[in-house]
């Protein structure tokens, strides 16, 4: 021990200034070698570029209902939310004047249908008698005005007998025609008769018009749905066209999400998308383009997108917020590098820092498609190129150290 301490008095500033040349020698290499950097190689894979939205669940349509005539709300079965089929009665107004009114129509139809009845059955053969009755009395006249003729020519009666004659005759024509007359009338399509029609179906259009007015005091449901919306209570006086419920009806749901303006261009039909509910976030579920809005809202610069499910989705209700991921394009096994490895990506002359012989060397580069966080390289760098994936403060041509 004491030999070691002796060898350090005698030789300690010769292993000092070693150390410290070794020090400065290595601290020298590391410079000349360049900075530590982390290199990428450039790769192809399949690249998919995706558009995120948000939106609501909708069905294709929805049905406002409402009164077709005023009326007081007499009752009200169903509440929001309830599920109904169609045909379920949604709401009653009070009918009491309805009722009344059509009984009365009714009446009306029953009247106007037995003058018609009447008409035909009665009325008509009474003139078809008087008319044979009245022809009956012509042929007499006309054989008594031949046979007085043929008198007062030979001198057996005067000129007063035969102007009696001939009136007689005048009166019995005058009375066939007017009982031809009534028998044409009270036939189809005679005077009488089409009022007598016309009554009835004037009487029967009234009682149908009171008919649906007494319909409409009941008020039905149009589909098979849910009801997301009821404005009426018992007691309520409602207008016609009122909106006093809102249905859901039951149908493949949509998907209705707004995308940016600047993304319109990157859109088509039928394109892929995976969505999900922010209710069930680990439950995704795959929906397709099914329509695109030609217009574009001028006060957020959106556009309507609708998506429809290609699955039924059990858990969606109508108005959920979900999140989409629309494919709006896809390239396979294509060059491409992560986003964050490109200088001004967004600028007009993209670059990067490719290692080539141990230096690092800016490399202008030409960009494609951009999916996620890979970017598509289409011109600048070869498949296997190393691209600098963190660089420090570099310059061209500076020489750099790889991670092994």
């Amino acid at each position: 021990m004491n030999a070691v301490w002796t060898l350090l008095r005698q030789h300690g500033g010769q292993l000092l200034w070693g150390l410290l040349v070794l020090f400065l020698g290595a601290a020298l290499l590391r410079w000349w070698m360049g900075p530590l950097v982390q290199t990428e190689t450039v790769q192809r894979r399949d690249l998919l570029q995706t558009v995120v939205a948000s939106g609501r669940v909708e069905t294709p349509h929805r049905v406002n209902i409402g009164a077709q005539i005023t009326g007081t709300v007499a009752r009200v079965p169903v509440t929001e939310g309830q599920t109904v089929k169609a045909g379920d009665v949604l709401i009653e107004l009070v009918g009491t004047e309805l009722q009344s009114a059509r009984r009365q129509a009714q009446q009306a139809v029953v009247q106007a249908q037995n003058r018609l009845r009447q008409l035909v059955e009665l009325q008509g053969p009474v003139v078809l008698q008087t008319l044979r009755q009245a022809q009956a009395s012509l042929d007499t006249a006309q054989a008594s005005w031949q046979r007085n003729g043929a008198l007062f020519e030979q001198g057996f009666i005067g000129q007063a007998a035969l102007d009696e004659s001939r009136k007689a005759l005048a009166l019995a024509d005058a009375q066939v025609l007017a009982a031809q007359k009534q028998v044409t009338s009270t036939r189809a399509g005679g005077a009488e008769h089409s009022l007598a029609l016309g009554a009835v179906t004037e009487a029967q259009a009234n009682a149908e018009i009171v008919n649906a007015k007494v319909r409409y005091a009941v008020i039905q449901a149009p589909a098979n749905g849910q009801l997301i919306g009821r404005h009426v209570e018992v007691g309520d006086v409602v207008q016609a066209g009122k909106v006093l419920m809102t249905l859901s009806p039951e149908g493949a749901m949509q998907l209705v999400v707004q995308i940016d303006e600047k993304n319109l261009r990157l859109m088509a039909l039928g394109q892929q998308a995976l969505a999900s509910a922010d209710a069930y976030p680990q439950q995704p579920f795959k929906a397709q383009v099914g329509y695109i809005n030609p217009g574009i809202n001028a006060q957020t610069g959106a556009v309507e997108i609708k998506l429809d499910l290609l699955e039924p989705q059990h858990n969606l209700k109508q108005d959920m917020t979900v999140s989409v991921d629309l494919v709006v394009a896809r390239k396979p096994q294509v060059l491409a590098l992560q986003v964050g490895h490109v200088n001004e990506i967004s600028g007009a002359s993209p670059w990067v820092w490719l290692l080539q012989a141990g230096h690092a060397v800016r490399r202008p580069v030409r960009l494609g498609l951009r999916g996620g966080v890979w970017v598509e390289v289409l011109e600048g760098l070869r498949e296997g190129d190393a691209v600098i994936a963190l660089p420090a403060a570099l310059r061209e041509g500076q020489r750099v150290r790889t991670r092994f």
